[in-house]
Parts: C-alpha cells; structure tokens; sequence
C-alpha cells in the first residue's frame, strides 16, 4: 500500500512552495512507494506553545488545535515542514511514528528531526543535516516546458526578453528609491543598446513606492507588467519560462533560486547591498558565475540550470528518510 506524504507550513506562500516541492519530487521520485498528492497542513500554534514553537512544552500535542490533536494518532510515512511553527508540528509527528524533514534552521538542535535541510548560508551542520544553496522550488525542465505551453503570449515579446523580478526592503537589504533609480536606469540603457523587451513582476513583498515607481517608469519598454493583483493573474510562470535574461532585486533567495534554474543569463540588481546570510547567499552564486552583478556589461554568463531539488531529494532517498 503507498504511503501519504504530509505538508506542514504556517501558510506563508514561501515555505508552502519549499515543502511542496520537496514532497511532490519525493514522491514522483518513488511513485510505487508514495501515493497521490501531498496533505497541506496550515498551522498556527496557539499560546503559549506559539512563542515556544520548536520547543515542546507540556500539552503541545494541543498546540495546533483539536483537528490536528487528532491527526496525531494516524501520522503519515512522512512529513515535510518548513518555518519554526511548522518545526515544532514535524517534531510532534516524528514522535508519533512518522519520518520527518524540516527546511530551514529549527534554531534548536537538529537531532530532533529524522532530517534538516537548510540553505547554506545558514551555518547549521550535522550528521543529519543537508546545506543547499539557495532554496527548494519546482522549476526544472518539464516547469519551463508546461510554463511556456500555457503563456504562448510571450513568445511575441521583442527578445532579448528581459525581466524584471521585484521582491522588498528586509533588514539585510535595504532597497530605497536610490537603488530604484540606480536600476531602471541601467536598464533602460541596456535595452536602448540592444533592442529587445523588458518586463516587470512584483512580488507579495513589493511595497506600494516600488509598484508606483514601476508603473511610472516602466511603460513604453515593450514588456509585460504585473505588479499587484488588480492587474490580473500571475503570469510569473511564463515570464520566467520565456525570459532570455533575468534581473533580481538582492532581497530574494526564492526568487533568485527560481531565476538561476532557467537556462537564462541572471544578475543581481546591487548585490553589494546584501549583508548578513543573503550576502553569503550571493557571494557564493556570483564566485560560480551563475549570476553577475547588473552593469551595462551584460555577458554571456554560465547560464546552466542551477537546481538543488533533484540533488537533496537523493541524499533523502539514499539515507532510508523517504
């Protein structure tokens, strides 16, 4: 009989689409073994649990509430989690019979979790722990295949096709109108010399002087915008699917992950504004040559897929965790 495969996330879009990715690799890895779509789980601790989360406290079988009390009796093969509350929700399982793996530093020791993938800007090392460099998603071959398939639209766009991805200001980055300008402005030479379209996708994160400052300057470059939801679906998908170069705000493991596994030439919008771990995030990527800082000397850089996904799913296979 196949076995379930359990999803546990707080809910926030970026660990959901890390869990779910590991889980439907693992799964498609072993299809006799796992057995249909993952079960998302999204959990908020209660207090005081919540404030502990990883830690156990007494009583923290009650911590997610009564339906997932239950669900604890019946636990799954396997569980994925990723972010602290969700680290405290995989501990809970494993100790109720199921293998675990927890993405992203638990902040306590790992030995509590059958296995912890972490990004290896994170520091944290173990016998059971798995470094990566940036983050887990699912865009390989057949993602860019399906991408293009359902956005043709973006064939037509005038190449080079170049995108623009936009995350947010965080405390180890701090993007400012300054950097704003700084950017457009070298885009707009970069696409003054060589033709070709530039568009723009905002993210969850982008606050309201970024999407006004790109819908300001940005029209008339020939390229698609989405900035917010009033303009419609996502098309991120295809635009990544279909872009020929890529331009990444600093702020953004997820979104610069997803960029360096396209086959297109990527670069870093002032990645010298990065401190802390997402500067040794980017400074790893920039000594591979997979990514450059954005200039007006565009190059053609190593533009090989980059993609940790196919890599950890086999460390886990191979460790007997899934």
């Amino acid at each position: 009989m196949a076995s379930a495969i359990w999803v546990v996330t707080d809910g926030r879009a970026g660990n959901e689409r890390q869990a779910l990715a590991l889980a439907r690799a693992l799964a498609k890895s072993d299809p006799a073994k796992f057995d249909g779509e993952p079960r998302i789980w999204r959990l908020q601790a209660l207090t005081p649990w919540k404030q502990a989360a990883p830690r156990r406290l007494p009583g923290s079988e009650r911590a997610f509430g009564e339906a997932f009390q239950q669900a604890l009796r019946d636990p799954p093969d396997l569980a994925i989690g990723c972010g602290r509350q969700a680290a405290l929700a995989t501990r809970l399982l494993r100790a109720a019979g199921a293998r675990v793996v927890q993405i992203l530093d638990p902040r306590i020791d790992p030995r509590h979790w059958d296995a912890v993938v972490v990004p290896e800007h994170d520091r944290l090392r173990g016998p059971n722990v798995i470094a990566m460099l940036g983050s887990l998603h699912e865009v390989d071959a057949d993602w860019l295949a399906q991408a293009r398939a359902r956005h043709p639209q973006f064939e037509c766009l005038p190449a080079p096709r170049s995108l623009l991805l936009l995350g947010g200001p965080i405390r180890n980055v701090a993007l400012d109108e300054t950097w704003w300008r700084r950017t457009i402005e070298t885009l707009r030479a970069i696409r003054h010399r060589d033709g070709g379209s530039l568009s723009v996708c905002a993210s969850r994160r982008t606050p309201g002087w970024m999407v006004d400052a790109a819908r300001r300057d940005l029209p008339g470059l020939h390229g698609a915008h989405w900035l917010a939801s009033d303009d419609g679906p996502n098309p991120y998908p295809g635009l990544l699917a279909w872009a020929d170069r890529i331009v990444v705000s600093p702020d953004s493991v997820n979104m610069i992950s997803e960029a360096v596994a396209t086959n297109a030439v990527v670069s870093i919008a002032d990645p010298g504004l990065a401190r802390g771990r997402h500067a040794s995030f980017l400074d790893s990527l920039l000594r591979s040559a997979r990514v450059q800082a954005l200039d007006l000397a565009v190059v053609a850089t190593d533009a090989s897929p980059l993609r940790e996904l196919p890599r950890v799913t086999g460390l886990l296979r191979e460790r007997g965790i899934a």
